[in-house]
């Protein structure tokens, strides 16, 4: 188990890096939205031949890719929405089982098929040229649409991280430091019970 976890805890280190690249792309985010508000309503005009749609369609590709390049952290932190109303009550063993069978039953199934389907669908968007249906707007969208399958990827090995976790937790090879980020903030003992 000990070498699981090992592997789980590299998984969950790059899953950090690649989330401070999300978090670039959110600094960029905000850059943009102020830099098109300005441009828009101040009447200041664009450089680098630049128009509001383009900055806008920049816009959405900036949070695709902040999305996408955050959600597999976000997991593995405990960063997501949980139902903690019944979730809390429940025992720290209880909250093992529960994350066993989410990520056998439903996150890994789920991320596989999408990515399957959104391989596919990024791949037939660079074949086909793909730009946006705006005359003026953003072309290569097929970069845009790549990040899709990314998001599961990343998704899905925090899944497997996850997985692993709850896991060791449940045959009592979690070490402590770990259970937070496993089950949630309510549990911090060793106990199972």
């Amino acid at each position: 188990m000990q070498g699981l976890l090992r592997i789980s805890s590299v998984i969950d280190a790059f899953l950090e890096r690649i989330a401070r690249l999300g978090a670039i792309a959110g600094l960029m985010l905000a850059f943009v939205v102020v830099f098109d508000v300005v441009t828009r309503y101040f009447g200041v005009p664009k450089p680098f031949g630049l128009n509001s749609t383009q900055v806008q369609e920049f816009e959405y590709w900036l949070h695709t890719v902040l999305f996408s390049l955050v959600i597999g952290y976000a997991y593995v932190v405990q960063g997501h929405v949980r139902i903690d109303l019944i979730r809390d009550r429940l025992s720290l063993r209880a909250k093992y089982i529960l994350e066993i069978i989410g990520c056998v039953l439903f996150l890994i199934p789920f991320c596989l098929v999408a990515l399957r389907y959104h391989v596919a669908y990024a791949y037939a968007s660079f074949l086909e040229g793909e730009v946006s249906k705006s005359v003026i707007g953003l072309t290569h969208l097929w970069i845009l649409k790549s990040f899709l399958p990314l998001l599961f990827l990343l998704l899905l090995m925090a899944a497997l991280s996850q997985l692993i976790k709850a896991v060791a937790g449940l045959t009592g090879d979690l070490p402590a430091d770990k259970i937070a980020a496993t089950v949630g903030s309510s549990h911090t003992s060793g106990s199972t019970s």
